[in-house]
């Protein structure tokens, strides 16, 4: 049911020596439950595409109000201008939308401004394909993910959904409480290990790099198939803080020196251009490999993904629009063009 994920293949060709055995990272045993299909069935796809239109009727529909007039000409230009900007799409990419629309209204002889509608989806879709990557699991015993991100930007309850995601389509989650600043915070994460029932590394008042590297250790002991840690939200401009997400890294590198194979940021998409503004600033302190963007549902900053994809073309993996468990999945570039300008 769940593609947001693909595990590695398993090793078809014998080990070269018999003694040799080689791990079982990705091949289902009998007690456990095969790998989800990379493809969701199209009636559980279909739901979230609506739930994803719903999501960014704010933002699409200032963008859509620029086509319903009877002619394609200047005019028509500027008010696409405004509205882009106006949805946060940023002016690198707002200006490359625009010369791109350009030039397929010209390629395409449209006359009607319906049909330029359907061109800047076309547009949109393009720009958004670099970043739709799958997430890949099984590589690595245990692929080690690391999760940063800003107070209030859904980061603990985005690690449960993965959780609850990763849980259910046969993977082993351990979780790490590195999140020791927040008040609760490791609370609220052992809610997500109790509910998903996967087990937790926390200590009580402890270090945030010392919970990670016992998380990585114990899940390599354990033959878990993912750790997933969690450390503390900050701001990028609390250099002591982001110093300490730094020391994470280096300390989970030390107990598997391939680790984290992933680092995911989460942002708010409400926040719109300051998104991006934590973009540039956690990949320059960690060095990104994808995103989680929560909470489009009702903002009329959606266009913010464009932004991303032209400054900076980190992988989004998943996208949000709501708190129900199914209102994560997985970003494609195709469907959030149609959602949003539907």
């Amino acid at each position: 049911m769940f593609s947001f994920f693909r595990k590695k293949p398993p090793q078809t060709t014998p080990p070269a020596a018999p003694t040799a055995v080689e791990p079982q990272t990705t091949a289902p045993t009998a007690t456990q439950t095969a790998p989800a299909p990379l493809t969701p069935a199209a009636p559980a796809r279909q739901s979230w595409m609506e739930r994803l239109k719903s999501g960014l009727r704010k933002t699409g529909s200032s963008i859509a109000t620029v086509f319903t007039g009877t002619r394609i000409d200047d005019a028509l230009y500027e008010e696409l201008e405004t509205a882009l900007l106006m949805a946060d799409t940023g002016v690198q990419a707002t200006e490359h939308l625009l010369q791109d629309l350009k030039r397929r209204v010209k390629d395409s002889k449209a006359t009607e401004p319906a049909q330029v509608k359907g061109l800047l989806m076309d547009a949109i879709a393009e720009l958004l394909a670099p970043l739709q990557k799958p997430l890949v699991i099984g590589a690595q015993q245990p692929t080690v993910i690391m999760v940063a991100g800003v107070n209030g930007a859904g980061k603990t309850t985005s690690i449960g959904k993965l959780t609850k995601h990763l849980a259910d389509s046969g993977a082993s989650v351990l979780l790490a409480a590195a999140d020791t600043f927040r008040a609760a915070a490791k609370e609220q994460l052992a809610v997500w290990a109790d509910r998903n029932t996967v087990e937790i590394i926390s200590q009580e008042g402890g270090d945030p790099a010392a919970v990670s590297f016992d998380a990585v250790s114990a899940g390599r002991a354990r033959g878990k198939d993912v750790v997933l840690v969690d450390t503390a939200g900050r701001l990028p401009t609390q250099l002591h803080l982001m110093e300490e997400l730094k020391k994470i890294k280096r300390v989970v590198q030390k107990a598997d020196n391939t680790a984290p194979h992933e680092v995911l940021l989460v942002i708010d998409g409400n926040t719109g251009q300051n998104a991006l503004a934590q973009v540039k600033s956690f990949d320059e302190a960690l060095g990104l490999t994808g995103l989680i963007v929560t909470k489009l549902d009702g903002t009329a900053k959606g266009g913010v993904l464009c932004a991303i994809a032209r400054e900076k073309a980190i992988p989004v993996y998943f996208i949000g629009v709501g708190e129900k468990l199914e209102d994560l999945e997985t970003f494609d570039a195709r469907e959030f063009a149609q959602a949003l300008l539907s």
